[in-house]
């Protein structure tokens, strides 16, 4: 199926996004590493304690060493005379009659017991972010190779229909925004709600009034949190389609370089891929405004907490130290100052890093959304393996489409029997490719039905019966490695020894030789550095080496020089021996020996035959091989030298 990649666009980025179920089906990736995580929560809730403590033993340095006469009195009645709460003083023994030196010897304790603090809190930030991000990378590394065996195993159509630069960009750019998240933005915020959630019980546990005048402003900045972060998670919708686009233009310029600097189209492709960075740059402009205003605003109503909780705690010193019927203490206001300090910090720090969240919950999305797509070509439940292939193919009413309601074949029957090479030829939009696209069922058949050896090809395992199928395209791929493991891909168990025998086969053995390192040289990319027709001889050897009990042509001589030709069809004509054979051809001198030739128009067989008695009939086929070579000669020249023509 085709579809309108704008409309697509529209789609994703406008559609509500279960936000929970992403999150929950992302940490799902995390169980294989259970143990780590329970490391990292012990670590969270060992920093978080050291965190939450250290404003109390601050308070207590104050009431129980700065000024003890205001603890004193403050319990008086509730405690012996002269002496503090043994409760609430790291020295225990300490009188509001101590010594000085007493005094200091308390304080020195309290010091050193802070620094214990600070340096647990360091250690188990550190192995905290530590254990987070290895596991954070395994379970990135899972998921892009989860991604990368998705997508090559979804059907031609789908590629058809998506831009390989945004299916791309998924794999990269997306599951970078993850990482990113992953290795520092997640366990901030993991471990800042923590330290808001027990900071929040320990005031409200100390006094319940003005635990709940410092909390005052925490339905505002809950309320701020979830408005700017739905409006931002939707902008980073945009941002990860618009940075898709800008892969997928980028991909397609570089790809189209040639023919960029032929047409002299520099400037327009420049001037295009601008505007598409513009309209990437506007949207991370308008994700980044969302979560750049949380942060002050958070900040804003922080600043509005800590001042409530000083001065309600100010005047109730001044008006007896009591806050409706709650006894307070200058050790106690100054504790809740310093809780007020540590609830906001993890605020700030979660507004500051929900950037980074927001893109990478966006990114999740996206990844998730090309793993949710449910391939439309698929195996049956009760597939089966195909065995060897003898090699009869039947084409039985067959009708294919790729958008519904409109047919690319109609009707198609055919027999080809084990060996046969069966020619097809028509007019561009016939149908060609689609025919033998079915064949090893990179799209399936709407109607009728395909059997090879009498096996319906829905009813076998796609892997099973592509196995035995060699595929020769016009434009044939070749990686960027040896032209070793490029032939080598046709079987990638074959020995060396294999490899050159199937060059050698192919016609491709003599300018592999002449290579500067022969099998040993490196290509470029697609081949870059070989012609046309050294890549077309390569991919023979692939086949070749592949031994397919069906071959498939597809224009295989169609782009090279008449010499370079020769060499082809020498090779093909060694390579079909023995196999069933379906060939699209352009050049229709090159399919005079086939056993059956199918002419093609408007999805259906409208002549069949074989190549004399084709043209005997002087229907398409006539016409289509009598323009080929109407350059070539006078008008007035014999049938039979027009044959002789074509053959040349």
């Amino acid at each position: 199926m085709f579809h309108d990649p704008r409309r697509l666009f529209d789609v994703e980025t406008s559609r509500p996004q279960n936000v929970a179920r992403t999150l929950r089906r992302f940490l799902g990736y995390f169980r294989p590493y259970a143990h780590r995580y329970l490391g990292v929560l012990a670590m969270t809730i060992l920093s978080t304690w050291a965190a939450v403590t250290a404003p109390r033993l601050i308070g207590q340095a104050v009431d129980c060493y700065l000024v003890p006469q205001a603890q004193a009195a403050s319990e008086a009645g509730a405690s012996p005379a002269g002496s503090l709460a043994e409760s609430s003083c790291w020295y225990a023994d300490l009188t509001v009659m101590a010594s000085a030196g007493e005094r200091v010897t308390g304080l020195g304790g309290l010091v050193l017991r802070l620094l214990g603090l600070y340096a647990v809190s360091s250690i188990a930030t550190g192995l905290m972010f530590y254990w987070m991000t290895s596991s954070g990378q395994r379970v990135l590394r899972t998921l892009r190779v989860e991604v990368f065996r998705h997508i090559l195993h979804l059907p031609i159509g789908y590629h058809v229909a998506h831009e390989s630069g945004d299916t791309m960009s998924r794999v990269t750019n997306d599951a970078d925004t993850i990482q990113q998240a992953v290795s520092f933005a997640l366990i901030q915020v993991l471990s800042g709600a923590f330290l808001i959630v027990w900071v929040a019980a320990n005031m409200l546990r100390e006094s319940l009034v003005y635990g709940l005048v410092a909390l005052s402003m925490l339905p505002g900045m809950v309320g701020a949190t979830a408005w700017f972060s739905a409006q931002a998670r939707r902008a980073f919708r945009v941002t990860r389609l618009e940075m898709g686009s800008v892969n997928a233009e980028l991909q397609e310029s570089i790809s189209g370089v040639r023919e960029a600097q032929a047409f002299t189209r520099e400037a327009e492709n420049i001037a295009a891929f601008r505007q598409t960075n513009a309209a990437n740059r506007d949207a991370n402009v308008r994700a980044v405004a969302y979560t750049s205003a949380l942060a002050p605003t958070l900040e804003a109503l922080g600043y509005v907490a800590l001042a409530l909780v000083a001065v309600i705690g100010g005047y109730a010193l001044l008006d007896g130290g009591t806050l409706l019927g709650e006894s307070l203490s200058l050790g106690l206001v100054v504790t809740f100052i310093a809780y007020v300090q540590r609830f906001n910090q993890p605020v700030q720090q979660i507004a500051v890093l929900w950037t980074n969240i927001q893109s990478g919950i966006a990114g999740a999305e996206r990844i998730f959304g090309l793993l949710d797509v449910v391939p439309e070509l698929h195996d049956a439940p009760d597939a089966v393996e195909v065995p060897a292939i003898r090699g009869e193919v039947v084409f039985d009413d067959v009708w294919a489409e790729y958008e519904a309601g409109e047919a690319v074949l109609r009707g198609v029957s055919l027999r080809a029997e084990p060996g046969q090479t069966v020619a097809i030829v028509g007019p561009t939009g016939a149908g060609k490719t689609t025919l033998i696209s079915l064949i090893p069922r990179f799209y399936d058949v709407t109607g009728g039905s395909l059997r090879i050896d009498g096996l319906d090809v829905r009813r076998v395992r796609g892997d099973s019966l592509r196995r035995q199928i060699g595929v020769v395209l016009q434009e044939s791929f070749l990686f960027s490695d040896t032209v070793m493991e490029n032939i080598r891909f046709g079987r990638p168990t074959a020995t060396d020894d294999e490899v050159i025998a199937a060059a050698r086969l192919a016609n491709a053995h003599a300018f592999v030789e002449r290579l500067p390192q022969g099998y040993r040289t490196v290509l470029g990319e697609r081949g870059a550095g070989l012609s046309q027709g050294q890549r077309q001889l390569l991919a023979i050897a692939r086949a070749a080496l592949a031994d397919p009990r069906i071959l498939i042509l597809d224009e295989a001589t169609s782009s090279v020089d008449t010499r370079t030709e020769r060499l082809i069809q020498q090779a093909l004509e060694s390579l079909l021996r023995g196999r069933t054979s379906f060939v699209i051809a352009h050049r229709l001198s090159t399919i005079r020996h086939a056993d059956q030739v199918l002419v093609l128009d408007q999805g259906r067989i409208v002549e069949r035959g074989t190549h004399d008695s084709l043209m005997q009939q002087r229907g398409l086929y006539y016409n289509l091989y009598m323009s080929q070579f109407r350059r070539q000669a006078p008008q007035t020249t014999t049938g039979a030298q027009w044959e002789l023509a074509g053959a040349t």
